[in-house]
């Protein structure tokens, strides 16, 4: 008979193996240029790219989704600089076409898109989802789809109960008084790895970046606007992320 203490002391050994590779994901650190979208970073997924422990957990969601006949589709998912900033020059120049000014047009970019540099998408942890088992709306990303009469009701009652078990939480929450981005119920990242992400990104001089980058509109990059999206667009949301 194996003695009480040799068997636990395997159990410990055992328990501590098998969450190391676990800690090492979640307590990685990324350089500045990853942060910023700037860097080649090694990402997993068919259809969508995210780094390997937000795939696997995401993998392991999407197939207990599906058992409960909701087949959740990937819209967008990492991100890079480029990718980012393409969206931000067009939208910016059909909103300056259209008579709007710097600030006025800045002003309605990001009450959904981010400055680029400042994206979640950057990191490899976020996606929009939706549910590709229902009829497909015009313009998938719409919040009335996602309420108790639209298509995608389904995947978000499925998410809003299940998706936490997997590590994933909806960042830009319908919560009342919350600044920066629209409600989007479409928008996921995986905690366990995105908080710590978070954290990293706070330590950077995002004023200071922003400037150099000379993006379409960044003249109009005043102090007081960067201090407000910081505040506001990068930090005010779901509180169980940061």
């Amino acid at each position: 008979m194996k003695h009480p203490f040799f068997t636990y002391i395997l159990m410990l050994c055992l328990t501590v193996f098998i969450t190391l590779p676990q800690l090492a994901f979640s307590q990685q650190e990324l350089s500045t240029q990853e942060l910023m979208g700037k860097g080649s970073p090694k990402l997993f997924g068919s259809g969508y790219k995210l780094r390997k422990e937000a795939h696997l957990a995401f993998l392991k969601l999407k197939a207990d989704a599906l058992k409960d006949g909701i087949k959740i589709q990937v819209v967008s998912s990492y991100r890079n600089f480029d990718h980012q900033k393409r969206i931000w020059e067009r939208k910016y120049n059909r909103y300056i076409n259209q008579g709007l000014t710097p600030q006025q047009s800045i002003k309605k970019i990001i009450e959904y898109s981010t400055i680029p540099g400042t994206s979640r998408h950057h990191w490899g942890t976020d996606l929009d989802i939706i549910d590709a088992n229902v009829k497909q709306p015009s313009n998938v990303l719409n919040t009335k789809h996602f309420n108790s009469l639209g298509p995608f009701c389904k995947l978000k009652e499925w998410m809003d109960t299940n998706a936490g078990k997997y590590g994933f939480y909806l960042v830009y929450t319908a919560r009342e008084n919350r600044k920066g981005f629209k409600y989007e119920p479409w928008h996921y990242t995986y905690k366990p790895l995105s908080s710590s992400y978070l954290k990293q990104y706070k330590t950077l001089d995002i004023k200071t970046i922003l400037k150099n980058d000379k993006l379409e509109g960044s003249n109009a990059f005043t102090e007081q606007f960067i201090n407000s999206y910081i505040s506001e667009n990068i930090l005010d949301i779901n509180p169980e992320l940061l």
